[in-house]
């Protein structure tokens, strides 16, 4: 599986602020660093959590997999949550699309917004494309208040070790604790 952001959110000024007066900068002179920083930790807690914070549009390639005699071959998005699926796509070798209809394919999304589909028509092409819109929030300001703290905490860490070179990439405890609750975990 392969995914992409096709869409990424666009952090408002007031994401900035937050995380310049976290800091105590009052200055515009390091605005660029500080945004980046801040997008780095909203991928951080998405791969910390196992969700996408902010809603965005993306898409996920993979192998073609026909349903079997039992009617099984349901395929879990890795994104979630998953609030709509708004295409499913055959792939063919040379990148052209075709567009599968609901006599092709199968979507669901289910109460935790898992996105699934199964192809149920024969497909010649080697590779599904799913486009969906995935996240908690619809932007920063409805972001819930611990992930939206676990971030500022995060990107603020990251600005004050910027120079003493420490790659450590674990979050810090202080914003893995915000962060726990949102964590989703998995039975082996």
């Amino acid at each position: 599986m392969k995914r992409a952001v096709l869409a990424p959110p666009a952090l408002p000024a007031s994401a900035l602020a937050e995380l310049k007066e976290w800091l105590g900068i009052n200055t515009t002179r390091e605005d660029a660093l500080l945004g980046h920083l801040l997008t780095a930790s909203l991928d951080i807690c998405e791969a910390y959590t196992g969700s996408r914070p902010i809603a965005s549009e993306c898409e996920e390639i993979w192998p073609t997999r026909q349903v079997g005699p039992d009617r099984t071959g349901w395929q879990a998005l890795s994104t979630r949550p998953v609030e709509n699926i708004v295409s499913v796509e055959a792939v063919a070798i040379d990148a052209s699309r075709r567009t599968l209809t609901s006599a092709d394919c199968e979507i669901a999304i289910d109460a935790e917004g898992v996105g699934r589909f199964r192809v149920i028509a024969p497909v010649t092409e080697s590779r599904i494309a799913i486009r969906f819109r995935a996240g908690h929030a619809t932007g920063w300001e409805s972001l819930p208040d611990a992930l939206r703290q676990g971030a500022i905490r995060l990107a603020a860490h990251h600005h004050r070790q910027r120079e003493t070179g420490n790659a450590d990439t674990a979050p810090p405890r202080a914003v893995a604790a915000l962060w726990q609750p949102w964590r989703r975990v998995r039975l082996a």
